[in-house]
């Protein structure tokens, strides 16, 4: 039997790209996982059942706990990540895409890294004299040398939607088939959790709308925020964590509430009882949608990058051409009008298990192996 790898930038958080790679795991149940940080606290606890194998960093706890912090070492200590196996599947958005490999590399790309190429997207509000900015403007010129070599070193390259690919043909020359991330079934199948006495009765007479994000910069957070301070009857819920956190709490209206760290059992309680899910950034894919519509819930997104993939207008969500609130607050009140069907909700999505996805991934990793 091939010896099978998988690789990842970083276990230090709940999000999109950890819960994706779950899913490469179940694929190849055997495979040893490389990454450069892993705090288990941080990130799903499904991880402690798998063999995690840590880079040269990890053993310095405030780097662990927040990767950005090393940022000037990342490249280096990328390159001390030798994996010896027959196939590593690297899923990368930066760093895991350019670990030496004894063998062969499919690289499962969720975008080439936004912090060299959408710069303003990761720094978002920064400053002239921010720290991020001042070390990532030296450091861009070097590190987008380096990682189009490390992405040309790739056996095959996959793209997590079609705004990626496009991503992906721009930056590195390299033509990647999409493969769509799965929504996961620990969020969609199971007992239901509520996520507080407090959220419930806040939530009793008329529900509430839900975000699931990252609060960063280009999540666009505090917008969806001013929307519902325009609508002062109706109640948002934001499930996230991230390091606008404490200034978005402070800003938000009385109609707006934030929580963090929840479990699957909760997130199911939370997307099920929610009247629909608001995603208002740039996302390269975006699995909040499916997620939702597992439950039967419709999406009111911006008609922009992977979520073009994956709603159809009518069937499971409505877009808004811009994240600003005016265009937030009309696309909340279009959908309150709008009727959905559960079924069909859930019949479109069903596009996107984990089943379908483990086997086209097999497929893909035969075919490098047997090139």
């Amino acid at each position: 039997m091939p010896r099978i790898a998988i690789a990842h930038d970083y276990l230090t958080q709940r999000g999109g790209a950890e819960r994706l790679v779950l899913s490469i795991c179940r694929a190849f149940p055997d495979a040893k996982l490389h990454t450069l940080f892993y705090e288990p606290e941080q990130t799903f606890p499904e991880y402690r059942d798998i063999d995690v194998v840590t880079g040269p960093l990890n053993g310095i706890a405030p780097l662990r706990r927040d990767p950005r912090l090393a940022l000037p070492l990342l490249a280096p200590a990328s390159q001390r990540m030798r994996i010896d196996a027959d196939l590593v599947i690297a899923s990368s958005s930066g760093w895991a895409h350019a670990f030496p490999s004894t063998g062969k590399k499919l690289i499962y790309c969720h975008s080439p890294a936004r912090w060299l190429y959408l710069p303003e997207d990761y720094l978002g509000d920064a400053g002239p004299l921010d720290p991020k900015r001042l070390v990532l403007t030296p450091l861009a010129p070097l590190l987008k040398r380096w990682d189009g070599r490390a992405a040309q070193r790739a056996d095959a390259y996959l793209a997590n939607s079609s705004v990626v690919r496009q991503r992906i043909a721009r930056i590195y020359g390299i033509d990647a088939p999409t493969l769509f991330p799965p929504f996961s079934p620990s969020v969609a199948e199971g007992t239901q959790e509520e996520v507080s006495p407090e959220v419930t009765e806040w939530t009793r007479n008329g529900g509430y709308h839900l975000v699931v994000s990252r609060l960063q910069p280009y999540k666009n957070v505090d917008r969806v925020a001013e929307a519902f301070r325009q609508m002062p009857q109706k109640r948002l819920l934001v499930i996230g964590k991230g390091p606008l956190g404490e200034q978005l709490r402070a800003a938000a209206p009385d109609n707006v509430r934030y929580a963090e760290g929840l479990s699957d059992a909760q997130m199911r309680w939370a997307y099920a009882h929610a009247n629909a899910l608001i995603a208002a950034s740039h996302e390269d894919f975006g699995l909040t949608p499916l997620e939702a519509g597992s439950h039967g819930i419709p999406t009111l997104a911006l008609h922009a990058g992977g979520y073009l993939d994956t709603i159809r207008e009518g069937v499971n969500g409505l877009f808004f051409s811009d994240s600003t609130p005016e265009l937030i607050r009309e696309a909340v009140e279009r959908a309150d009008v709008s009727e959905w069907s559960e079924e069909a909700i859930r019949a479109h999505v069903d596009a996107f298990t984990e089943d379908k996805f483990i086997a086209s991934l097999r497929e893909h990793a035969d075919r490098v192996l047997n090139a």
